[in-house]
């Protein structure tokens, strides 16, 4: 695989309901990330294509605490909650994140930043062959996220 290790993060993710639009049918998410003693707030856009998770992503670092306290105030909710170890490597410009998510077990997710939606087919091409060498396909690939099979497992 050729790739180094980058650290390891406990990572604890609240995820938030907006009272004026259902993210779930607008495929969003705005969530809340701790990780050794800091956050950070990121929202989630629609996914871009029918094969992976690409998404735009911003994220900003944040006093988790008080960013909660004002959702709360503006009447957004806690959806759900995710909590996980993330060991993170760097293989090049790809990186490799081996997560054991409580509750659900464990999992690889690899990621490219892209900065044009033109560079999306490069780069998703370039994903799937780094994931051949371990003879995983585009069929192997999960587009739920942990927060939607946190929330369907606690469904049972």
């Amino acid at each position: 695989m050729g790739a180094s290790k980058v650290g390891v993060e406990e990572q604890s993710d609240v995820y938030f309901a907006a009272p004026h639009r259902n993210f779930a049918k607008t495929d969003e998410a705005l969530r809340i990330r701790s990780l050794g003693g800091r956050s950070l707030l990121t929202y989630k856009g629609p996914k871009l294509d029918k094969v992976s998770k690409t998404r735009v992503e911003i994220e900003t670092p944040v006093d988790g605490t008080a960013v909660a306290k004002i959702f709360h105030s503006l009447g957004f909710l806690e959806a759900g909650a995710v909590r996980k170890k993330r060991e993170i490597f760097r293989a090049g410009e790809i990186i490799v994140c081996l997560d054991a998510v409580e509750g659900l077990g464990e999992f690889l997710e690899v990621e490219l930043d892209v900065e044009s939606e033109k560079d999306l087919e490069i780069s998703r091409a370039k994903l799937f062959k780094f994931l051949s060498q371990f003879g995983l396909d585009e069929s192997d690939s999960i587009r739920i996220s942990y927060l939607e099979m946190v929330l369907e497992k606690n469904k049972d």
